[in-house]
């Protein structure tokens, strides 16, 4: 056949055709959108996806930095204070520490993810392509969150592996470790979320990191038991989220906790449910992201 002739032209051009059951002559195919039904499974896929890719493509800002912090961390403390606390509640220094640097780990990680991308997006003035997309306030919410909540975890199992190489690792509660890992890495997703929403700069973010996430996490009992704190400080300690989220994960490794893990667990479920809530209202109204 000549492949300028005109009936190859038209063969080109016709409709797609689909063959008729009942052996009638092939009839077009229906041309029209994609049915998504309730939830846009592949634009919430997509958009998961790119996160991910988002911070694989500098895997060595993304994952390998945090466990080089986290061991200079835990080498800095163990010399420093190895010789003055040996032991916490029975348990050798270096063992209680590693847990609590490994939800630090993770916790920042979330938080960076969803803040850093979109705050990233607003100040590129893309963050409208995703607004367009046939995606849902949910599923955008849902998105974002699993993939800071990914890299959280991915962060915390590097870094545990990492540590276990200089500090023995024993796991108490394996179920108890991964609920909290879970519950703190979204907590930090969805924080970080509604961190980037709001901040229009860099220096809104910074203020974000430095004055509420930063001292919520060094007043956790990270590198120390609470119950060395005074009696003020203490009493922020028990009703501050950071808390709950390293004592539950740090009593699954070492079989104790400084608070009532199960009213820890509670709360952080709690706490993800209401930032949820809040996510959901600032894509619905469009809060500093639309003009």
């Amino acid at each position: 056949m000549n492949p300028f002739s005109p009936e190859t032209a038209a063969a080109e051009t016709a409709p797609e055709t689909v063959p008729s059951p009942d052996g009638a002559p092939n009839r077009p195919a229906a041309v029209g959108p994609r049915p998504m039904g309730t939830v846009n499974r592949l634009g919430l896929w997509t958009l998961y996806r790119k996160e991910l890719q988002r911070f694989l493509k500098v895997v060595s800002q993304s994952l390998l930095a945090p466990i080089v912090t986290t061991l200079l961390f835990l080498s800095v403390f163990s010399v420093a204070m190895g010789d003055v606390v040996r032991e916490i509640g029975g348990v050798p220094f270096a063992e209680f520490l590693a847990p609590g640097l490994v939800m630090m780990a993770i916790v920042q990680s979330a938080f960076q993810n969803t803040a850093g991308s979109l705050l990233i997006s607003k100040i590129q003035g893309n963050i409208v392509d995703v607004l367009m997309s046939p995606l849902s306030p949910g599923e955008l919410a849902a998105a974002y969150a699993a993939a800071g909540a990914t890299r959280g975890l991915a962060v915390g199992a590097v870094t545990l592996a990492a540590m276990a190489v200089f500090v023995p690792v024993q796991v108490q509660a394996p179920l108890t470790i991964l609920y909290f890992a879970v519950m703190a890495s979204v907590m930090l997703a969805l924080l970080g979320l509604i961190g980037g929403i709001w901040s229009d700069k860099f220096e809104q973010m910074a203020a974000v990191t430095n004055f509420v996430v930063t001292p919520a996490a060094f007043l956790s009992g990270t590198f120390y038991s609470i119950e060395r704190l005074p009696p003020l400080l203490s009493d922020f300690a028990h009703i501050n989220p950071f808390f709950f989220m390293i004592d539950g994960f740090r009593s699954g490794f070492i079989g104790r906790a400084d608070g009532d893990t199960l009213a820890g667990g509670i709360a952080l479920l709690v706490l993800n449910l209401v930032l949820w809530l809040v996510c959901l209202h600032l894509f619905r109204t469009g809060y500093r992201l639309k003009s």
